[in-house]
């Protein structure tokens, strides 16, 4: 019987909230009976294959460029050893903790979907490193994105064959040996097809995309409040967000960010207070007037990769697969390239949208620009500098940012004597992204720690009911205007205000959605 605090395996695709709650939360696993009917019903066809004369590949032959090399029975076990010795060859620093549970637990749907051809004693080896937290050493460097995460799946699997180390369940880094025997799991010894199919899978790239998906959910709608602080406190007008000038250009994710700048600023005294005839601007400028354009295409893009996720998250890849009638078959669905090409687009949206952010900063501390705010929203001009070194690190991240942006999937290296001459780099990609969503993080900080001073130096004008409380949430770990203080600890601060989502549900709580 399923925990109602686990996730359980088998029965149907995982969702993303449930990759989410494994990797970055340690929710616990089961896997369905259904399902270890299904992987022995596989082992038995793989079992019979074994024992034939002629060679099948996976089974009974070498891998890669040496598929064509068969393999006599007595030396097979010694083969599956070999390649996952050989082929955990990553270098570099350690990947975080969350990206491989999500490589482990993505890897173990797949071993349990009964077409793979493993025994089901590795499916339950897989699910009892997961619950004890048992977590292998994964490298960043190693993968080119076809034949699978060859390099960080080998990882994996050398541990669960009681090689090379992990980080346990109190994150010590401790011999793989040693944390199986603590957890009372038994090393595997690996037997014909499953060293294949413990490392031929897209599932480092998936995960990571599963990850960052869910943190752009929190970050893209924290852009609508940032933005809306910024039109707010430069004394922008939130008339060109209405819903029927929206509705003339039905694009969905630009919507769903109007309706939300609309949410913000819709009680706003201080927007209210310049409505009316004697505002003489004729329209704000393009970074806080087009924001639901620029943030709405983020969503846009979002949408198309959840949707790739979503099929790769009901897909079974490996090579050979073991297919419902019998069959063991070669296939090419292990190479990356869905994954990669929307790892590649979700990072250049995530530089736009942190480029647009950085440009309302950049206005709220020219005097030229900000309708009556101090330049640099500084304490005492000339003795103070105020935040203008602030927007010097968002304009650093930035124009990383676009450096992050150029696409990895456009790239090919031959590997394997050219057996595997076209890969996809989409590990290279979900690796960049991830950097990438580190940065739009703190940029986005940035606006906000901008925005709440200025709100702050609007007074007596009011904010808003959602950014005035936003505003003192950031005051709960950052001073506001006054003389210049050491900054950087305030920027972390907000920075970890964003990344946990308090920002944005501190905005929803006060706002009228």
């Amino acid at each position: 019987m399923q925990s109602s605090s686990s996730v359980l395996i088998g029965d149907r695709p995982l969702t993303p909230a449930e990759v989410v709650a494994v990797a970055r939360h340690g929710v616990a696993v089961e896997i369905s009976a259904g399902a270890r009917d299904r992987v022995a019903a596989a082992r038995a066809v793989i079992d019979g294959r074994a024992a034939a004369p002629n060679p099948h590949y996976g089974v009974s032959t070498g891998f890669g460029a040496l598929a064509t090399t068969f393999i006599a029975q007595e030396r097979r076990r010694q083969l599956q050893v070999s390649l996952i010795r050989s082929h955990a060859a990553g270098t570099g620093a350690e990947i975080e903790n969350e990206v491989v549970r999500a490589l482990q637990l993505l890897r173990l749907q797949t071993l349990a979907s009964g077409h793979t051809g493993v025994r089901p004693v590795v499916v339950d080896c897989y699910a009892a490193m997961l619950n004890a937290g048992i977590t292998p050493i994964v490298r960043e460097y190693g993968s080119l994105g076809c034949s699978g995460d060859l390099a960080p799946l080998a990882h994996v699997a050398l541990a669960a064959m009681g090689e090379g180390d992990v980080h346990d369940s109190s994150g010590a880094l401790v011999p793989a040996a040693d944390a199986l025997a603590a957890a009372s799991i038994t090393p595997l010894v690996l037997v014909e097809k499953e060293g294949l199919a413990l490392i031929n899978g897209t599932d480092g790239m998936l995960g990571m995309l599963l990850l960052a998906l869910h943190d752009l959910e929190t970050l893209v709608s924290t852009a609508d409040l940032s933005a809306a602080m910024s039109i707010e406190s430069q004394l922008g007008t939130d008339a060109v967000f209405a819903a029927d000038l929206m509705a003339l250009r039905p694009q969905l994710g630009q919507a769903a960010s109007a309706a939300n700048l609309r949410a913000f600023l819709g009680d706003s005294p201080m927007v209210h207070s310049h409505k009316g005839p004697e505002d003489g601007r004729v329209q704000d400028a393009y970074s806080l007037r087009c924001s639901p354009q620029v943030h709405g295409a983020v969503r846009d893009t979002m949408s198309h990769a959840a949707l790739i996720a979503e099929r790769e998250l009901a897909s079974v890849v490996d090579n050979p697969v073991v297919t419902s009638d019998g069959r063991i078959e070669s296939n090419g669905n292990f190479h990356g390239a869905p994954i990669a090409a929307v790892l590649d687009f979700l990072a250049i949206s995530v530089a736009d949208l942190a480029s647009v952010s950085e440009r309302r900063t950049d206005r709220a501390l020219d005097p030229a620009r900000s309708h009556g705010l101090p330049p640099f929203l500084a304490h005492e001009v000339g003795v103070d500098s105020g935040l203008m070194i602030a927007q010097y690190a968002a304009a650093g991240i930035v124009s990383e940012l676009k450096r992050l942006a150029v696409p990895a999937s456009v790239d090919s290296i031959p590997s394997s004597a050219m057996q595997e001459d076209h890969v996809s780099m989409g590990w290279a990609g979900a690796r960049k992204l991830r950097r990438a969503i580190d940065g739009l993080t703190r940029v986005l900080a940035i606006e906000i720690l901008t925005g709440a001073r200025a709100l702050d130096l609007r007074a007596p004008l009011q904010a808003g009911p959602a950014t005035g409380a936003v505003r003192d949430l950031v005051r709960t770990v950052a001073a506001g205007p006054g003389p210049d203080h050491f900054l950087s600890p305030d920027m972390e601060a907000v920075t970890e205000l964003v990344r946990s989502g308090a920002v944005l549900r501190t905005a929803k709580e006060h706002a009228n959605v």
